[in-house]
């Protein structure tokens, strides 16, 4: 996961995908993007997708390959969230989670350094990926000691007792480093990369807030209350497919817990009664079958799986009964159509080689309408119209 290549896709789908019987989709359209990347055992989906997204912004406006350092910014973020934790008296989420805006918050703060530039951890030498399983809960347990005290005043001694443990899990950074022959702090290595960020908004569609108005949405995993613009819900798909044809990608933040997402590499908005037939059963035996074997037999339809038809209204009932939840951050990068001719968005997810396509997921255009939590990306992308009721401007 730590060389970052530019990812050009062909426009059909490998033999070797075929061979393995997965469904072979076309490519339409593919902006481009750097490698996909490896989260392991980490929760930091929201830090990887992000950087990613901000590696294609990169390669757009300057063509340059970058491999900015996820745990950098994981390392700013946890101490920024614990310093909110203990500010609130423990009344809010710290946790491995995130968001988008999170990791700009970052880096206009604090910058940003490239791969190179952050020291592997110790406590994970021998394994180069991100390994929180001792990690977080610790620092958890760290922190909460003072988010919760019974202490009438509290030090900020605890500061350096956390950066202690980032320090030993998440690796140190350096505070000037060289890379590609010239000398940088994180924030002049920021200000290099040829990127503007105050460039970058959020979107949203739900029904529980006025349409074309600011909200902050509630999910856990959002502990920064920044606000996203609230669209209907047909305009935030055009946002999306707008800015993929003019060479934008888009970072996606939404709900990929349930059967609709295969670990094969698909996502669809199943009709569950409908797919339960096509699966050879009907309900009431399809509930008696092990969770295993029913996803086996879901997975098994592949793109002939029938899906539900996407409304505003099923959106907000999905989100209201927790049906759809902030759980997983991805890429958008581009189009493909499947063999009937159906489209899909081509997502780079942070899984490593993962599932059929390899760390690609093809989620139909109805999985994302319906599991959407928000949709992040360039505002030069969106429409003059848009930014005007935004009251955004270039």
């Amino acid at each position: 996961m730590k060389m970052l290549l530019s990812v050009v896709f062909a426009t059909t789908a490998m033999t070797a995908f075929a061979q393995s019987k997965a469904p072979v989709f076309t490519t339409i359209k593919a902006n481009p993007i750097t490698s996909v990347k490896d989260q392991n055992r980490s929760g930091t989906c929201w830090d990887y997708a992000t950087c990613g997204f901000l590696e294609s912004e990169i390669l757009r406006k300057t063509g340059k390959t970058v491999d900015l350092a996820e745990m950098y910014v994981a390392y700013q973020d946890y101490l920024d969230c614990a310093d909110y934790h203990i500010r609130m008296h423990g009344n809010s989420r710290f946790s491995e989670g995130g968001s988008c805006d999170d990791v700009v918050s970052v880096i206009k703060r604090f910058g940003i350094v490239p791969e190179e530039a952050m020291t592997r951890p110790g406590a994970m030498v021998g394994d180069s990926l991100a390994n929180f399983n001792e990690f977080f809960p610790a620092l958890e347990s760290y922190i909460n000691n003072y988010a919760n005290s019974t202490q009438t005043s509290i030090t900020t001694q605890w500061r350096q007792g956390m950066k202690g443990i980032l320090d030993a899990y998440l690796g140190t950074y350096q505070k000037e480093f060289t890379y590609q022959g010239k000398r940088y702090t994180p924030q002049t290595f920021a200000a290099s990369l040829g990127l503007n960020w105050d460039d970058y908004v959020s979107l949203t569609s739900f029904t529980h807030h006025p349409f074309n108005e600011w909200m902050v949405i509630e999910a856990p995993y959002k502990w920064r209350p920044r606000p996203s613009f609230n669209i209907p819900l047909d305009q935030m798909m055009s946002v999306i497919d707008n800015a993929l044809a003019h060479g934008y990608c888009v970072a996606w933040g939404g709900d990929v817990s349930g059967d609709n997402f295969s670990r094969s590499g698909i996502g669809l908005a199943l009709d569950k009664q409908k797919a339960y037939s096509l699966a050879g059963s009907d309900a009431e035996r399809w509930l008696k079958l092990p969770k295993a074997q029913q996803k086996s037999k879901l997975d098994s339809l592949g793109v002939d799986a029938p899906e539900v038809t996407p409304t505003q209204a099923l959106r907000q009932k999905y989100f209201d009964t927790w049906e759809a939840t902030y759980d997983h951050v991805m890429l958008i990068f581009g189009t493909a159509k499947d063999k009937n001719g159906k489209e899909y968005y081509m997502v780079k997810n942070s899984w490593g080689d993962y599932g059929n396509y390899h760390g690609i997921w093809y989620l139909s255009k109805s999985f994302v309408a319906m599991y959407t939590t928000y949709i992040f990306l360039n505002k030069h992308a969106l429409d003059k119209r848009l930014l005007d009721k935004m009251a955004v401007r270039f």
